[in-house]
């Protein structure tokens, strides 16, 4: 049996979607899987960079994380599982406890994550709609998308020109263009900013030197994790801002492509704690379901999980060139800064249609506060600290809405009615 069956004649029209088990023609696929590979890559290399971790080793573990995300939901979820932001402040926080400790958190939140996933596959999803509701689940992918778009006008501001031709090929070809231009109009606007940049004398001379310097083939960094509870304790609010990711991941595909995806939400949180825990015993930061692939497939159209699996290949294959690690790291940063102000805000406004397609009512206080306190905890991110351990906008603004909504929800109906 066909893992996918070929949409129509292996090409695709102006207007036509194509199916999460559809694909088109290998070549196109092939195009389409670059296209989700240079949206995540920078993002994933980041995580690692900053917080000690080898960078080859994350990449290779979140292909093999994809690749076991595709399997577990059988293909029904279209996703890459990249390096997760939320273990950014607890792998900082213990940096200098040594990788093998920082691997030993990242391992058991994979664990807990497993278990919460497990729980939901055998309860239902109505235990993940009492406790996480679409006004939460919209509210989560809102601050997933805009959480990040600091970094994006960061970004943008270091290169204002590189930004702004990047983001103006990407809208044009999204807006105006048809057939493949259209498809392709994110890989275009990066590849278009990235020569300018090469052209101008924009890339930093060390990263050339980098790339010249670097070896085409080498091993990963693989390492062991220790497991220390002072430190695994930095690590557990991660596990509900992963669930509340993925289940907010979920929501927004279904929202995408008009499927019930409810099904499949506990498959989704196995297969990514799964991914987690295998990253904690070889080397690797946690991963998580990728709002920047959200943002392509929201452009495209194209929700075939086969350029997914392609992406994933191409990025475990990668992992194993230095040369390849090194080429990415010379892509402007004007130039991701422009491509994301366009991705970020299609997440941010894939999260309101969420809240509209569900008609969330936003004019019951208990949606309407703690959802309104917990987008501007995550917005403006928040930061502040938890004992030693720094925490972000995206951990608070998920805690608030998670924790807060339902005890808000329970305490105004207990209320007696007002006569």
């Amino acid at each position: 049996m066909a893992l996918w069956t070929v949409h129509g004649d292996g090409r695709v029209t102006d207007g036509e979607a194509v199916g999460a088990q559809e694909r088109l023609s290998w070549p196109l696929t092939m195009g389409f899987g670059v296209q989700h590979l240079v949206a995540m890559i920078s993002a994933t290399a980041v995580v690692p960079a900053v917080t000690g971790l080898p960078v080859s080793t994350t990449l290779l573990f979140s292909g093999l994380g994809t690749l076991l995300f595709l399997l577990l939901t059988r293909n029904r979820v279209p996703s890459y599982l990249g390096a997760s932001f939320a273990f950014i402040a607890p792998l900082a926080a213990s940096r200098e406890d040594g990788v093998a400790a920082q691997l030993g958190g990242v391992l058991v939140v994979g664990l807990l994550v497993i278990v919460v996933g497990i729980a939901v596959k055998a309860l239902g999803v109505r235990l993940i709609d009492s406790v996480m509701p679409p006004v939460v689940t919209g509210a989560v992918v809102i601050l997933i998308g805009l959480n990040l778009s600091h970094s994006a006008t960061d970004s943008f501001s270091k290169q204002p020109l590189l930004a702004a031709v990047t983001m103006g090929i990407i809208l044009l070809a999204g807006v105006l263009g048809r057939r493949m231009v259209f498809r392709l109009s994110v890989l275009f606007g990066v590849v278009a900013g990235w020569v300018l940049g090469g052209v101008l004398g924009e890339i930093a001379d060390e990263r050339v030197r980098a790339l010249r310097d670097a070896a085409w083939v080498g091993l990963p960094d693989f390492q062991t994790p220790e497991v220390r509870p002072s430190v695994t304790l930095l690590f557990l609010p991660v596990v509900i801002v992963l669930v509340a990711e993925n289940v907010g991941h979920v929501k927004a595909v279904a929202a995408l492509t008009g499927r019930n995806l409810d099904g499949s939400v506990g498959d989704s949180i196995i297969a990514n704690g799964l991914s987690t825990l295998l990253g904690g015993l070889g080397g690797a930061s946690g991963t998580t379901t990728y709002s920047e692939n959200i943002g392509v497939m929201a452009v495209t159209k194209v929700y075939s999980t086969a350029a997914y699996a392609v992406a994933a290949c191409g990025a475990v294959l990668l992992a194993f060139s230095p040369k390849f690690t090194a080429a990415m790291a010379t892509i402007p940063p004007g130039v991701l800064g422009g491509a994301t102000l366009v991705l970020y805000g299609l997440i941010g406004l894939i999260g309101v249609r969420v809240w509209m397609d569900n008609r969330v009512d936003l004019t019951n206080p208990a949606n309407a506060m703690v959802g309104g306190a917990a987008l501007v905890a995550g917005v403006g991110d928040l930061t502040m600290k938890l004992g030693t351990m720094e925490l972000g906008g995206l951990v608070w603004g998920s805690l608030l809405i998670v924790i807060l909504h339902p005890v808000m929800r329970w305490l105004r109906a207990a209320q007696p009615a007002q006569r």
